[in-house]
């Protein structure tokens, strides 16, 4: 006997927002960044306390914050709609136990083709981390609210919307581009890092169309950011980790 195989899910039925809302959301993007910046530089002011890490690190999760906020308002003023179900955060998700191991293991993939293309090491982020402080900001941010924002505005916001327009596979890879570009500067924007960046996109994106839920996406993109980031820990001696 054998069993038939699940069927795969359509695009996302839920999706009512549109493009006039994707075109409003990003205009907000530039005001919302201006807005974080001032209260970072207060924040900074009124704390005496200087790092370059911690200074953009606040202005990016104040700036998501405010961003994500303006979403908030319109999903739930315009057309009375939860935001959290609206960007498809549903748990628990078929496969939890996959989407586990998902992340280590793209992380592994993604290391492995880099060190075949022989991409560069060299990161921003490398530059920040010059202290057990910056790299602890840096760490818990990079597998808290770095990846739940990320994942919130690209596959919870955008890609549904793609996919309902151009369909799933385009869809799936016209979110992962923005989402490379938007880390582009961090590697110099290196060809092979860019282009390894748009593979973990579409996987994460690929994530959440299988499972239905965004939260199946930030999880592999938490655990995808946690073990490079483990990595580059062991390979710093000097932090004394």
């Amino acid at each position: 006997m054998t069993s038939e195989p699940l069927p795969l899910p359509e695009a996302p039925a839920e999706v009512f927002w549109n493009w006039s809302d994707a075109a409003l959301f990003l205009g907000l993007l530039l005001p919302s960044g201006l807005l974080a910046l001032l209260i970072t530089r207060g924040v900074v002011a009124l704390s005496g306390a200087f790092r370059t890490a911690a200074y953009l690190l606040t202005f990016q999760f104040i700036g998501y914050g405010i961003w994500l906020t303006t979403l908030y308002m319109v999903l739930r003023f315009r057309y009375e709609q939860p935001f959290w179900r609206s960007m498809g955060w549903k748990m628990p998700w078929k496969g939890v136990t996959a989407t586990i191991f998902g992340g280590p293991a793209l992380a592994l993939a993604i290391g492995l083709a880099a060190a075949a293309l022989q991409a560069p090491p060299t990161s921003m982020l490398q530059d920040l981390m010059k202290d057990r402080m910056s790299v602890a900001l840096i760490g818990l941010f990079s597998f808290t609210l770095g990846p739940l924002c990320e994942e919130l505005v690209f596959r919870g916001f955008f890609q549904p919307l793609l996919i309902r327009q151009f369909g799933t596979v385009a869809g799936i890879l016209l979110c992962a581009l923005p989402f490379a570009l938007l880390h582009g500067p961090q590697y110099n924007w290196a060809w092979q890092v860019v282009g390894l960046l748009i593979f973990a996109g579409v996987t994460f994106g690929y994530t959440r169309w299988r499972t239905g839920s965004t939260a199946a996406s930030t999880l592999v993109h938490a655990l995808y950011n946690l073990t490079f980031f483990t990595g580059y820990l062991l390979q710093r001696k000097e932090l004394g980790f």
